[in-house]
Formats: structure tokens, C-alpha cells, sequence
């Protein structure tokens, strides 16, 4: 699949040259004959809020802290209407201080912690179903041209995951624009980065779609209803408990979408078909970017 130049629709494109996110290994392919090969980086990032340590998490280490506004604000640790004083970044520590006006309460939830199906480990502290309860999310029409055309846009973007693999993307969209394009080791960080955009910017969530390379866990469909975002569509399979949450709260949830296929299995009636797959360029057996079920 031919990739694209243009990526000035993006307000935040992936940059798979910049240094630090990848470093170039030697090794010896299956005949034995030596190769070097680009792999991604891992490094870890350690979050505090105000004076407490919350997590160390493996990143990529681009972006932190957005990485970090997300992580604090999916995990209830920042509330709405928080007034935050500063992000501060520390490259050499790898550390990141979010620090707010007043005084936060995170002692229950750092003493339950929730060990997720995510890649490289993610992590949710409290209740997982804390907070869906008065969770509405607008009930949004979807196009199906507009998911066409932001799947092909997508999976042509320059990206680190074409570039080394072993890397995951999530991407906000708006209509057929993709906005923000984040990659990490955990699907957990890229969302988490994409939301830390959207609350350093003040963006809003309720026209918005979220695209990810990464299965459709329940982890997945609870972050993107707390970030107020109706719709998650990704290039992968389902969870059933993902599937089951998406209906309880009313998102729109479509998968395995390559080229003229996919799949919705939440918010059907949202569904606006107004393109005929059989128009759809259809995605050869070879791409150069599969659907990641790590």
C-alpha cells in the first residue's frame, strides 16, 4: 500500500525519524546472513501528581506530557473544572510533575490497581466502571464514507509502526480528518496521549471519532467513553465485554475495518451507509499494515 506525502491534515502527524524512538540493531535474517533492522525504544516514564509518585510507565517517550494529563485525567485523578498549574518535564530524570491548584485525592486508588489486557502492561487503578455510570454520550451520526476515507488516509500516513513495527496508533478524527495521530508500546499510552491533547487544548469530544490499530478491549471502549468521544473504530477484533460496555453506555463501536469490510457490533442505527463497499478500493492480502491483536 503506497504511502502518502501529504499529512498537512494533521495537527499532530507521527514523525518516524526523530531520534530516540528508534535505534538501529544488527542481527542475522533466516539464512543466517547478517541484516540491521530499526527497532522502537522503550523507556520509562514516571508520572507524579502534585508531591505523590503515581506510575512508572514504558513508553516510547515521545510526547510526555500529554502522556502524563491523560493518564492522570482517564484514571479520575484529575477531575473536570481542575485547575492545573503546570506540566514539567524532566528529560534526563524521565520524569513528569503535573501540578494542580489544590489538593487532589488519589490515596484510594493507588491502594487498587487493575492490571489490564493491554500491551506492555497497562494499568488502571479504582473501579474500572467508575465514573460510566452518568456517562452520555451524544448520539452522533457516522458515515460510512467518512470511516472509508479516514481508514485509507490512515493506514498510508508515515508512521513509526511502518517504519519498525511492534508499536501501536490511535489517531482522533473529526469527519474524514484525522487530527492527532499518537503511536506507543501500549495502545493504554497512545489513548492516553490523545487525551492529554485534547485536555491541554481544550478540545472538544463530542464530534469526534477514535481510530486504533489495537484490539476493542474494555479497557479501550471505557477510555474513550470518560474522554466523552462516541464513536471507537479500529483495524481489529472485539472483546466481549468491550461489546457489551459499548451498548451499556451507547458507543459506537466498529472493527476488523479493512478496506471494504468491517464489522459494527455497538450503535448500528447511528450508521448513516452511505457508500457502496463495492466502490471501496479493497485492501490486498499483503499490506504493509496488518490489524495488531498483541
Amino acid at each position: 500500500m503506497a504511502r502518502i506525502d501529504d499529512i498537512s491534515e494533521y495537527l499532530i502527524a507521527p514523525d518516524p525519524g526523530a531520534p530516540r524512538l528508534t535505534r538501529a540493531v544488527t542481527g542475522t535474517d533466516q539464512n543466517g546472513q547478517p541484516m540491521n533492522l530499526n527497532v522502537v525504544e522503550e523507556r520509562p516514564l514516571t508520572i507524579f501528581l502534585n508531591s505523590q509518585e503515581i506510575v512508572t510507565a514504558m513508553t516510547i517517550g515521545d510526547y510526555p506530557q500529554y502522556l502524563a494529563l491523560g493518564f492522570l485525567r482517564n484514571q479520575g485523578m484529575l477531575r473536570d473544572g481542575e485547575v492545573i498549574k503546570g506540566v514539567d518535564y524532566d528529560e534526563e530524570l524521565e520524569v513528569v510533575v503535573v501540578r494542580t491548584d489544590g489538593q487532589t485525592t488519589y490515596e484510594d486508588k493507588l491502594k487498587k490497581k487493575t492490571r489490564t489486557s493491554g500491551c506492555a502492561v497497562g494499568t488502571v487503578f479504582g473501579d474500572m466502571m467508575e465514573g460510566l455510570e452518568g456517562v452520555v454520550l451524544p448520539e452522533i451520526q457516522v458515515r460510512t464514507s467518512d470511516l472509508y476515507a479516514l481508514a485509507a488516509k490512515i493506514n498510508r500516513t508515515p508512521s513509526l509502526y511502518l517504519e519498525a513495527g511492534a508499536i501501536h496508533g490511535t489517531i482522533l478524527c473529526q469527519g474524514n480528518r484525522p487530527l492527532v495521530y499518537m503511536e506507543d508500546v501500549g495502545r493504554h499510552n497512545a489513548v492516553d496521549k490523545i487525551a492529554g491533547w485534547m485536555l491541554s487544548e481544550g478540545v472538544s469530544a463530542a464530534d469526534k471519532i477514535l481510530y486504533t490499530t489495537g484490539r476493542l478491549t474494555s479497557e479501550m471502549v471505557i477510555k474513550t467513553a470518560l474522554m466523552g468521544i462516541p464513536v471507537l473504530a479500529s483495524r481489529s477484533g472485539f472483546t466481549a465485554w468491550g461489546v457489551e460496555i459499548a451498548n451499556q453506555v451507547g458507543l459506537t463501536l466498529i472493527g476488523r475495518m479493512k478496506g471494504q469490510r468491517f464489522v459494527c457490533l455497538a450503535g448500528e442505527n447511528r450508521l448513516l451507509r452511505d457508500a457502496d463497499p463495492a466502490l471501496v478500493a479493497d485492501e490486498p492480502r499483503k499490506s504493509g499494515r496488518k490489524g495488531s491483536d498483541a
